[in-house]
């Protein structure tokens, strides 16, 4: 028998610690569910449920069940209710050495179960996903003679480290690197995409419009090979989102969604999109959403940067504050958080703090001046009320001392 998959799992079924039989249903429900939203994880080999089930009640060896299921990783898991509180624990264990790579504690008062086991299931395929992703970023970064899975997840790699100019020309260089080696790979086009996106998104580059024509170019020829890829979706619909035409991409993540319904960047993005069509009060409820899903997710410091601007638009800049705190401690290498932060501190009259936070965005971004700002943010809607939200920010900024040209 060959290796196994580089991206090959198997869910074991959850303990039911207790024994009780009434909650039985639920725990398997949970192994169910998890097992096919994992199956939606592009090029990843999950073993069927029928298969993962005959372990069930079974003692095993990590070893044993990677050899006969040839799979690369294990999950297993317990779940325990005592009175109104739920209680599930997982780890994820590497089958070749039976280390663990990743173990998680869930505890949460019992109300509808359904509701609790759809919540339950999407934060942990959210939280699975980004692990396995840096067990394989890891692995790539030592391979001698990378094939395109490795330059994909050594392109994730650089995407986590934060939103910087850097950090995004290097991710596009693997990602660019991973299509180029498979065209089949639409996972790297994707990725590629995303980079100009953030390109456009961020201001890092002088023409914002070009690098969002290049990520819908790339995102039209991914979907078109692949229709069904929920993360392409997404990002059609926030290419859409940035380029004046908010409705349709919000309705695009709102496929992606249909997709994939644990997919919380979608979420995240319909917030933005709500700022951009007047709406902005409801912005927080859908970035609220994204990190239900995955509240630890590699992306959230962007969400709630997200949720910054949503308050900022809004003029509530001690709530901006805070949520721009919550996004620099996720991830200080963002400068949108630091600039939005900034502002709000400006408006706020505490000016040396907004000095403070312009320095630090500037560090990540130096070429960002308030002129940017106002051509890249204006473009970004068309709706009437959205200039006369940015006014005050733009305002903010000078006071804060970002450079006008």
């Amino acid at each position: 028998m060959s290796g196994p998959p580089r991206l090959s799992l198997v869910v074991l079924p959850f303990a039911n610690i207790g024994g009780d039989p009434e909650q039985e249903h639920f725990v398997d429900g949970v192994t169910e569910s998890l097992t096919t939203d994992l199956s939606r994880l592009r090029s990843a080999v999950v073993i069927a449920r029928n298969t993962a089930f005959t372990y069930k009640g079974k003692p095993f060896d990590v070893k044993t069940i990677g050899r006969e299921l040839n799979v690369r990783y294990v999950l297993e898991g317990s779940v325990q209710r005592s009175g109104n509180r739920m209680r599930v624990n997982v780890q994820l264990l590497d089958a070749e050495t039976g280390s663990h790579l990743w173990a998680e504690r869930f505890d949460k008062p019992v109300t509808d179960l359904f509701d609790m086991q759809d919540e339950l299931v999407g934060r942990l395929a959210n939280s699975l996903s980004d692990q396995i992703a840096a067990v394989e970023a890891r692995h790539a970064e030592q391979a001698t003679n990378p094939d395109s899975l490795d330059l994909f997840f050594q392109g994730l790699s650089w995407v986590h480290r934060g939103r910087t100019p850097n950090h995004v020309a290097q991710a596009r260089v693997f990602f660019d690197r991973a299509f180029a080696a498979d065209p089949d790979n639409v996972d790297a086009l994707v990725g590629s995409a995303a980079t100009d996106i953030a390109d456009g998104g961020n201001s890092f580059v002088a023409d914002p419009g070009a690098a969002f024509a290049r990520a819908e170019a790339k995102l039209t020829q991914a979907l078109s090979s692949s229709p069904d890829h929920a993360r392409g979706h997404a990002f059609f619909g926030y290419v859409k989102i940035l380029t004046k035409r908010a409705v349709e991409g919000i309705a695009e993540c709102e496929h992606a969604l249909a997709l994939d319904r644990n997919l919380a960047d979608a979420h995240a993005y319909i917030g933005l999109g709500k700022i951009f069509t007047g709406r902005a009060e409801e912005a927080e409820g859908h970035i609220n959403d994204a990190l239900r899903l995955s509240p630890r997710d590699m992306s959230a410091y962007a969400w709630l940067t997200e949720a910054a601007i949503a308050k900022n638009h809004l003029g509530e800049c001690e709530q901006a504050v805070l949520w721009c705190r919550r996004a620099i401690e996720a991830n200080r290498n963002y400068p949108e958080a630091h600039f939005h932060l900034a502002t709000a501190l400006a408006r706020l009259g505490r000016l040396d703090e907004a000095r403070s936070a312009v320095k630090s965005g500037l560090a990540l971004n130096p070429s960002f001046t308030v002129s940017r700002a106002v051509i890249n943010w204006t473009a970004m809607s068309d709706d009437p009320i959205h200039p006369q939200q940015l006014a005050p920010i733009f305002e903010g900024l000078r006071m804060a001392g970002l450079p006008e040209q």
